[in-house]
């Protein structure tokens, strides 16, 4: 086992595959972060989404992306280079990775890739116990969609916090008030088609009892640039809470538990219900200027 693997997955302590399948996630995670940095990414982007609250801010959830948005429109932006520097840091690690780069239309505002390692070559490569190998098929994987906006929403605010395993290095990231604002767009925004995503509430929960401010303006961005949001008039606290309380109405919790892996106790989600969710409205707070 190399030592850089060895001592991370020290930090873990996995026992079940699933455990050891969420910690091996999150290192590859780390890991592209600092070879992000290293490229002098975050000279051009900031990090966002659920993976930046759990590696950031210390939300009690794994998450499977790494999401991104550029400080400025650039529609010729490459992120090749930068997945190149990702792969090289993953591979001085003694992870074996595939990048598969993804752009489905020029014009759309994301650009995504996928970072893959196969789940029994890395179980062998950690030498894990051959129960736990036993049950890994050879065509598993491991894999991180990473993916960045091109065209980001004006009316945020970044700042640079600092991480120190494996070693200190620094990611420029949306401060909570607009972290909050991207999740309520997905959560108001995302078409669930098939299932709902916990993952979304789980969130939405953390952000409340956490206390952070809403920021209405970014949010109000996002939902205008997606097309959510038509009206003439300016996002307010009361519309707001009108849209989150039907989205809240209309959805059925008991398909939103697909959470559960991702979350040490999976009791946590056990009280899940519309009433529950109605009653965080209330208690969420705002930031209302720009």
């Amino acid at each position: 086992m190399t030592t850089v693997i060895e001592d991370l997955l020290k930090n873990y302590r996995p026992k079940s595959k699933n455990e050891y399948e969420n910690a091996i996630q999150e290192i590859m995670q780390e890991l592209a972060l600092m070879g992000l940095w290293r490229a002098k990414f975050f000279e051009h982007a900031a990090f966002y989404g659920g993976t930046s609250l759990r590696i950031l801010h210390g939300l009690n959830r794994f998450s499977e992306d790494l999401d991104f948005s550029l400080l400025k429109p650039d529609p010729v932006f490459n992120l090749l280079p930068f997945l190149k520097a990702i792969e090289e840091e993953l591979e001085i690690s003694g992870l074996q990775i595939t990048v598969e780069h993804k752009i489905k239309h020029p014009e759309e505002s994301i650009r995504s890739a996928f970072l893959k390692t196969g789940t029994l070559e890395t179980f062998i490569r950690i030498g894990l116990d051959e129960p736990l190998k036993k049950y890994t098929q050879s065509n598993e994987v491991i894999k991180i969609k990473l993916e960045i906006d091109i065209d980001p929403p004006p009316n945020f605010t970044t700042e640079v916090l600092y991480l120190t395993k494996p070693v200190p290095f620094s990611v420029r990231t949306y401060v909570p008030e607009d972290l909050f604002a991207g999740k309520m767009h997905a959560l108001l925004c995302r078409p669930y088609k098939v299932r709902v995503k916990g993952r979304d509430w789980y969130d939405f929960i953390w952000y409340v009892k956490k206390g952070f401010r809403l920021h209405l303006a970014h949010l109000e961005a996002r939902m205008r640039q997606s097309g959510h949001y038509l009206s003439e008039d300016a996002l307010t606290i009361d519309v707001f809470r009108e849209l989150l309380e039907k989205k809240i109405i209309g959805i059925s919790f008991h398909a939103a538990k697909d959470i559960k892996r991702f979350i040490q106790d999976p009791r946590e989600v056990d009280g899940w219900s519309t009433e529950f969710f109605l009653s965080l409205l209330p208690r969420i707070q705002f930031k209302i200027f720009l």
